[in-house]
């Protein structure tokens, strides 16, 4: 896998260049009409939904002396956030969505196109372990019809993510 340039990089491919790993640039056609963006680009990159992953903001309850605040699960396409589990894996009493448009203000990118990679402000985050099974992942690059392959073990690194089985 080599890096392929991509005209008009966005902070995810920024991040990983800062951090020297070796990723693709996967574009494809956006369908605006699209019900779910993740399943689309498994679709249009003909790749099993299980290695594509979508990026969800949760907000946190705070439990004991666990903060609480907003982080970041990254779960297969074709599955869910289950909020328990990723309240659980970051030492949250409970975790709800955030809204849209809390999580594109603190990303900096919009529904569709978060990326877990080059966020505005770096959050707890958590790959679902599902991940590690894979020789590579595909993650969105920053914007919508735009993702990145690279190796789970690579993402979590930069990410300085924690594993868990989050998704049901």
């Amino acid at each position: 896998m080599a890096r392929k340039a991509v005209a008009g990089g966005t902070p995810a491919t920024v991040a990983l260049d800062r951090g020297g790993v070796p990723w693709t640039a996967h574009p494809y056609e956006h369908d605006p009409g699209a019900a779910s963006y993740g399943l689309e680009a498994a679709q249009a990159l003909g790749v099993e939904p299980a290695r594509v992953f979508k990026t969800l903001l949760v907000r946190l309850e705070p439990a004991g002396a666990a903060p609480g605040g907003l982080a970041v699960g990254v779960v297969p396409v074709d599955r869910q956030l289950d909020l328990k589990a990723v309240a659980a894996a970051v030492g949250a009493k409970r975790a709800t969505m955030a809204p849209p448009d809390v999580a594109e203000r603190t990303t900096g990118y919009v529904v569709g196109g978060i990326s877990p990679l080059g966020q505005k402000r770096p959050l707890r985050t958590v790959v679902d372990v599902s991940a590690l099974a894979h020789p590579t992942v595909y993650v969105s690059g920053g914007r919508r019809g735009f993702d990145v392959e690279l190796t789970a073990a690579d993402l979590v690194r930069l990410t300085a993510a924690s594993t868990a089985p989050i998704a049901r």
